[in-house]
């Protein structure tokens, strides 16, 4: 069977078709800048001889971009099919499911109707999720179009996990709760860490960071408390984002300083984060001037590894006990520096790294502490494609 699946941002698309035969990809791509005249497609194939295009054209909306996706999959010199009606699923992130949706869903109207009722919730992700639904309906009629929700994963967390210390009122008739995201990857790398420990009731923290970041303790496979709350803001230092924050701080930059609602959120998802604090949000420029001797670029990654540092203890006590930590995602996967410094120091949960093991460059699953070490800290790198691709097929095949 082939899954083809569905990244869609307000103005990209990110896409991969799989082989679930060989759970391997055929072909990937991206759609950028659509909605204007010098919209970027770069398609990659991966039968036989690898292959790789890029096309600049004007790409005005969704429609037009992922009807060019089809034809380049379908491409008598780049494609990896004949027809689209080949591709007999289609797999979509959809970030926000509120408490509708728990698990991986086949998408109806009321599905979609649902979807564009939670925008309020994830409005820079929703409203663009549900157009790369209803272009892949047209483009790929054929196939079953199925969402997978980032915030499913979480959705066993307890209610003490989940609500807030608000008026109960807000959570009953505004739904003002913690949700989480990065979900599929806390689902993917965790199942990945409990397969390699051999240990079913393992208790693992599972550690995201890119350009946005968050954590999840998972108990057993099972997510109980994660760091990013009712949207993407919350819990860790990020790229752009200023994480967890005194409340406060928002009430004096309106009342006191004359900041509007909207530029407070401009600052804090835009303008804070490694961003605020250096000018920079590539970790390795960052990483660069730390080496330098920048005092600035030492505090970011101080601060960065720090909150890392509290959330690991948050949530090896709310599980009572470690097995595992996990680091993945684009930061998690390749920076030696912030692995090697959340580490640092933390004798207390048995973390002894190996620097060598920390330095080596791998796409496997990997151990990079000592040998002996009570508590294992593993690099898994994360495939939200593939993660969404199983649970699609998993609810077509019931």
């Amino acid at each position: 069977m082939n899954i083809l699946v569905i990244n869609a941002g307000s103005s990209s698309i990110k896409y991969q078709l799989i082989d679930m035969d060989t759970n391997e990809p055929l072909s990937s791509g991206i759609v950028e800048r659509i909605g204007l005249t010098d919209g970027v497609i770069t398609h990659k194939t991966f039968v036989g001889e690898e292959k790789k295009t890029k096309e600049v054209f004007d790409i005005p909306d969704h429609t037009v971009g992922l009807k060019r996706v089809a034809e380049l999959l379908t491409d008598k010199d780049l494609g990896v099919i004949s027809d689209p009606s080949e591709i007999q699923v289609v797999g979509h992130r959809v970030v926000h499911g509120g408490e509708s949706f728990q698990a991986t869903t086949v998408i109806t109207d009321v599905v979609k109707a649902k979807i564009e009722e939670l925008y309020p919730l994830a409005p820079l992700h929703n409203p663009a999720n549900l157009i790369g639904i209803n272009v892949a309906e047209d483009v790929f009629s054929k196939a079953t179009q199925v969402a997978v929700f980032d915030t499913a994963f979480h959705s066993t967390m307890p209610a003490v996990a989940y609500r807030y210390a608000v008026p109960t009122e807000l959570y009953e008739n505004f739904g003002i709760r913690k949700y989480g995201f990065h979900g599929t990857s806390h689902k993917y790398v965790s199942e990945k860490a409990i397969e390699y420990l051999g240990k079913k009731d393992a208790k693992v923290v599972t550690i995201h960071i890119g350009n946005g970041a968050s954590m999840a303790a998972v108990d057993g496979g099972v997510c109980i408390d994660t760091s990013m709350g009712l949207g993407p803001l919350s819990g860790l230092i990020m790229g752009t984002r200023s994480g967890d924050i005194d409340p406060s701080i928002i009430f004096y930059l309106v009342e006191q300083k004359g900041y509007s609602i909207e530029e407070v959120a401009k600052v804090l998802n835009k303008e804070s984060g490694m961003y605020g604090i250096t000018g920079k949000t590539d970790m390795r420029e960052i990483e660069s001037c730390v080496v330098k001797g920048d005092p600035v670029a030492k505090l970011s990654y101080d601060m960065y590894t720090y909150r890392i540092k509290q959330f690991i203890g948050n949530y090896a006590a709310a599980m009572n006990g470690l097995d595992a930590i996990v680091f993945t995602a684009g930061v998690g996967e390749n920076d030696t520096c912030v692995r090697s410094m959340v580490c640092d120091n933390m004798d207390y949960f048995g973390f002894e790294i190996d620097e060598e093991r920390n330095s080596v460059r791998s796409g496997e699953i990997r151990e990079i502490n000592k040998e002996g070490s009570r508590t294992k800290v593993l690099v898994i790198p994360t495939n939200e494609e593939l993660e969404i691709a199983k649970q699609a097929l998993e609810l077509v095949s019931k």
